[in-house]
């Protein structure tokens, strides 16, 4: 039997152990299996992997993509530029890290830009903010990152004015605000500049239209959450674990 899980804190909503169940099931794949692997510490990782030696890949969530790197004994590009990893092929005890949020995310976006979207607002700093600035780097988009801690690299939701929402015209949220089952919270940006002009992305996708989209959706603008980044992630993450290295 092949093995294959996610690792992250909590697991009890995941997305990815639903969907690759319901892919073995729908492919009559009936010699895989996928599960998820709740660690209270990414220290247990070593651990995890002596325990089943029959796992071939693993995806990673929060919090997990950064403090995974040191156990990699290998990255690609993508994870050395931009120091986060979500998807792990194993080959005997070796990890080989790979990060396919920036296929996900690139892949849906990309058609639904228009020639408006030249700039964008990153809210939030976590390790999918980092492939969200990969991507936007990769599509000459210009962002300015939004965080609620000042630093020379980001910009305080306070200092987010009517003025820049007009001149963003592309939002993406990283955050978990939204996010089952606190699906009250939102980001804290002024959403009565947004016009029909603008694009919200959110990266959370349970549930399927978060507040923030919601407050978009009322000034007009188009609107997309991310069910269909994470159904490209999980096909790159399964392209990555049957192929060669």
């Amino acid at each position: 039997m092949r093995r294959f899980g996610l690792i992250g804190k909590t697991l009890k909503h995941s997305f990815s152990k639903k969907y690759f169940t319901q892919k073995f099931r729908d492919n009559n794949i009936t010699n895989c299996t996928y599960e998820s692997f709740e660690l209270q510490s990414i220290d247990l990782l070593p651990q995890l992997i002596e325990d089943h030696p029959d796992l071939e890949g693993l995806n990673v969530t929060i919090p997990y993509k950064e403090q995974v790197l040191p156990f990699l004994s290998n990255a690609d590009h993508i994870v050395s530029a931009i120091g986060a990893c979500n998807c792990i092929k194993i080959e005997g005890k070796k990890l080989f890290g790979f990060n396919t949020d920036v296929v996900g995310f690139k892949n849906s976006l990309q058609p639904k830009l228009g020639v408006q979207h030249t700039k964008a607002l990153i809210l939030g700093t976590g390790g999918a903010a980092k492939a969200v600035e990969y991507t936007l780097k990769e599509l000459n988009i210009n962002y300015l990152i939004v965080s609620r801690k000042q630093s020379p690299h980001t910009v305080n939701y306070t200092s987010i004015d009517d003025t820049l929402i007009s001149d963003y015209k592309l939002i993406i949220n990283t955050t978990p605000l939204g996010m089952y089952p606190d699906v009250g919270t939102y980001p804290d940006i002024p959403y009565k500049t947004i016009s029909s002009e603008h694009l919200l992305f959110d990266l959370v996708y349970n549930p399927e239209k978060t507040v923030f989209l919601k407050k978009g959706e009322e000034q007009g603008a188009q609107i997309v959450n991310g069910l269909e980044m994470l159904v490209l992630q999980a096909e790159e993450s399964w392209r990555i674990w049957n192929s060669d290295l």
